[in-house]
Parts: structure tokens; sequence; C-alpha cells
């Protein structure tokens, strides 16, 4: 009985250390793909069609001017045609051009695509926050550093945000870890027979949405279609041209405007939209506290990369316009190639009031031929008034010139809020209803097969919860302190481009239009002087 019980003991020990071992091998089994697996998309691409390039790039199919932004950077670098653009013209004539001179399918690639990260992981989120799981290993997880300058970061709220919940997450992996530097929920995927039709009520607006619950940075995901043909049955793999609007973040004063882009892409076999490319300007002649370079980046690191991931520090909020055929769409993509391209050139230059993330891509849209309505100028008038007023009252002259450039830009380019509220009205009350015009229009009415808005809550994190963005120039003063010695305020600094890397025989920017209000007052002012000169002789005659 003796030899039997030690028998037997020595078996039980056998068998633990056997699966002590396959569960450390389970642990140790990578979870994860190459970012540009041949089963990804970017956006409306294959995978394939791009090659994986970390730091600096020589000899890469891709302009030294986009290069240069991205050296310490994982990007994906197209294997042909990235250099479709013109660099004689302007960018929007450059587009105007070649809509007019190619045929209507076209497979200009974009400059490059920001990814961030090679590695692609796929699982559950441990209760513990601390292994990413699925059916047969688990990967220990950490979390990529935060930037230095960031203000707020995850922390234990945003552990148990996503505790037990199935994730997508770009990173890097090795042999026992994966170090995420984005984590997206995959139960913000997309069913359409999940998503309830609900057409905008008698008192409901695109507004009044993006409004409810203060921007509704605490409430909970949710999706709601606005239009529907009824012959769509199915989302998967359906092109999209989707609008996205980020909200007002809730520590910074200088962002309650919000932010705006555009992305193009095609749903997954189980409604994911995660790997949908979006077009993001930013200003290139600063460095972001949040490491944020403008690009075209997919989706999952736009909203959640965990240092300048939009969702992080607003609510966000989404028009999807569901397409029957992807022409619309790429004709889109390949013309904001082409302006990104002269962006990284810096033919033109980043600017807050019109040349902006709405302006740039609204004008870009209009110069395909969608007669987006225009909304006009807040007020020219006070905008001729404030110029003198602000350079006098805060002894800047620059003061006065961006008062005047604020108040006389075109609104539809100047608020990211009035952006994302006209195309969102022009597509539910002219595109849907066929009441198209040009060219373009006509395909996007004979393609549109829904439109869908979806609510994007901020994450938990150490950072304040953001808010709906502002519309107006006077809502912005509402709610920013009238001393703007206590505005919440993060400091930038400043990215200087090389002189070697401009091209002297770009087209010059047109003229600034702070610049036409300055020469009228002038004009005014000499006026003045020689009518009081004139006055002041005959005085003196007499």
């Amino acid at each position: 009985m003796k030899n039997n019980h030690s028998r037997t003991k020595i078996f039980a020990i056998g068998v633990s250390i056997i699966t002590s071992i396959y569960s450390l091998t389970s642990v140790a089994e990578p979870q994860f793909v190459h970012a540009l697996n041949e089963n990804n998309l970017l956006g409306l691409y294959r995978a394939d069609q791009f090659q994986l390039n970390q730091g600096a790039c020589k000899n890469c199919a891709i302009t030294p001017q986009a290069s240069w932004y991205f050296e310490q950077e994982t990007i994906a670098i197209p294997l042909s045609n990235a250099h479709s653009f013109d660099p004689s013209l302007s960018a929007q004539e450059d587009v105007k051009q070649w809509v007019t001179s190619q045929p209507s399918a076209t497979n200009a690639m974009p400059p490059l695509v920001w990814l961030g990260s090679p590695h692609v992981a796929v699982g559950k989120l441990s209760q513990d926050g601390k292994w990413l799981e699925s059916d047969n290993s688990k990967t220990q997880l950490a979390i990529t550093p935060k930037i230095e300058s960031n203000q707020s970061y995850y922390n234990e709220a945003s552990e148990q945000n996503f505790a037990g919940r199935n994730l997508v997450m770009r990173g890097t992996a090795d042999k026992t870890h994966f170090t995420a530097r984005s984590i997206w929920p995959l139960d913000y995927n997309l069913d359409l027979n999940q998503i309830p039709y609900k057409p905008l009520a008698d008192q409901e607006t695109i507004a009044s949405l993006i409004r409810d619950q203060n921007g509704g940075a605490s409430a909970p995901f949710s999706a709601r279609i606005l239009y529907k043909n009824p012959n769509l049955t199915s989302l998967q793999n359906k092109p999209v041209l989707s609008f996205v609007l980020n909200g007002a973040q809730g520590d910074d004063d200088e962002a309650h405007g919000g932010h705006f882009a555009v992305a193009t892409g095609r749903f997954g076999a189980q409604g994911e939209w995660h790997d949908w490319l979006v077009n993001n300007f930013y200003n290139l002649g600063s460095v972001s506290e949040k490491g944020i370079i403008a690009a075209s980046l997919p989706m999952d690191s736009y909203q959640s990369d965990l240092n300048s991931g939009q969702s992080w520090y607003r609510p966000s909020y989404m028009l999807v316009a569901v397409m029957k055929n992807e022409r619309s769409a790429t004709t889109y993509q390949s013309a904001i190639n082409r302006v990104m391209q002269h962006f990284y050139r810096q033919d033109f230059l980043y600017r807050h009031a019109g040349v902006n993330c709405a302006g740039i891509n609204l004008e870009t849209l209009r110069s395909l031929d969608w007669s987006i309505p225009k909304l006009g100028a807040t007020n020219l008038p006070k905008a001729f008034v404030a110029l003198p007023y602000k350079a006098l009252s805060d002894m800047s002259l620059e003061s006065g010139l961006k008062a005047y450039d604020y108040l006389s830009a075109e609104q539809t380019n100047l608020y990211p809020f009035v952006a994302f509220e006209t195309i969102g009205n022009d597509l539910l009350n002219r595109i849907a209803k066929n009441q198209a015009n040009t060219a373009f229009e006509k395909q996007l009415a004979e393609d549109l097969e829904a439109i869908i808005y979806v609510h994007i809550p901020q994450f938990p994190s150490s950072r304040a919860m953001g808010q709906a963005p502002v519309a107006s120039l006077d809502e912005y003063i509402a709610r920013t302190p009238a001393d703007m010695s206590q505005w919440k305020i993060i400091p930038v600094g400043a990215r200087d481009f090389p002189d070697t890397l401009k091209d002297k025989n770009a087209p010059t920017e047109p003229v600034r239009p702070a610049y036409y209000g300055l020469i009228a007052w002038l004009v005014m002012l000499i006026l003045t002087l020689l009518g009081m000169r004139k006055i002041f002789r005959k005085f003196r005659k007499s």
C-alpha cells in the first residue's frame, strides 16, 4: 500500500509539472499578427499594398518631407504610386485638375499610413487588467509609457472600463509580453440588425444629438440609423464615407472647438470598423503634447492611441454614409492623398481660422464638386472693427489680424461642429432624397444605402471629462473665462521645418484674409490724414 501511495504521489507530481510547463507555454504563446498581415485592411486598401517601416526610411517610395515627420515612428509605406500629386499646383487646384482628367477609378495611394506599432493583438482583458486572454492562452499585458508632456493617462478607471471586454490592440509583442499602444473595444462593432432605425424626430436635429447630455462624454456607446434604403440587409463588406466629430476637451480652453476628420473603409464580417482610414489634419508647425502628427491612420489608432487617441480626452460623434459602391469613397481618398502630400511639403500652412481640420477636408470635397452649403462669415463688419480694437487693446498687430481671420472665415471651414452638422444635413435633406446636381453628388445619391449616427464616449482616465464642441464664437466666449490669463492652456513647442525640404518652386499661398482688412484700414487712415491735412490748410488760410 505504501509503494502504491508513493507511486500515486509521484504520478501526481509529474502531472502537475507537465501541466505547469503547458501552462507556461500557453501563457507565452503569441496572440498577435503583424500589422500588415495579408488579412488586414487599411481603409479601402489591402495591407499587402504597403511595406512596414520603423524609423527613418531611405530609398523608400515616400517623399523626404513626409518621411521627416515620422523618423521615430512605425509607418506603412505604399509599395507603389505614392507620389500622385502635382507639385506645381496648389493643393486644391491639384485636386480639381486631377478629378477632371482622371477616369472614374483610381489607385492613388496615401503618402504613408501612420500605424504607430508593428503588431495587432486580439483578446479579452482579464478582470485584473494584467492579461490579454484568448480561448487557449493568455499574454501578459503592458501599457506603452505616457509621453512626458501629456497631461493625463490610463489609470485604474481605464483598466476597469476595459476589463472583461473583447479588444483589439496595436502594440509591440515579444516572447512574454504585449505592450499596447492603442486599445479598441470590439463591442463597438456595428450589426445592422441590432441598430435601431430611428430617423430624426420633429424636434430633433443633428446638433441636438451632439449636445444631448452636454455631449455625452460618459454616456454609453450607441448608434441609430437616420436613413436606410429598404434593400440594405447587411453591413458586411460595405464601403463607407464617414465623418468624425470630436468634442471639446475638459482641460484645455483652446480646444473647445473640437476636431473634424473624414474616414474611408469597409465594414468587416462582424461589423468591425477599427481599420477604417482616418484622414487627420493637424498643425505640423507645433509639437503636440499628446504626440499627434497629421496623417492618414487607422480608426483605432486615431481614437484610442493611449497618448494621442481622441477618445481619451473627449467624446466623439460619427456620421457613416454606407455605400453600395466604393467609388465615391475612393475618389475622396485619392483626392485627400494629394492634399496630404502638399501639406507635408508645407505648400500651405495649417491655420486655425479656416485652413484647419474642417476647412481642408470640406474644401477638398467641394473641389470634387460636392456643393456642401456655405454659411458665410460670422460677422464681417465686426471683423473689420475687431482688427484695430484687438491690435490696440492687446498691443499686438497679430492679435488684431487673428480676430479678423476668425470673424471673417467661412463658418463651415472654421467650426468642426458646423462642418459636421452641415454635411449631415446635406446628406439627409438633399443627397438621400436624390436632389443631387453635380456628377459627384449624383454618384453619392445613387450609391447611398444608409446614414448611421454613432455616439462614442470618452474613455475613463485621469483626464477631465470633455463635452460637446462649440458651434459659434459667442458660444466659445460664454464657455471660457473673460480674463484670458485664467484660461487653462497647454503650451506646445514649435516644430521648425528644414529649409532644405522646402520646394522653392511651389505655388505661393493665398493672401491671408486679415491682410485685406489691414490694407483697408491703412487706406482709410491715409485718406483720413489727407482729408485732415486739407481741412487744416483751409483753416490756416482762413
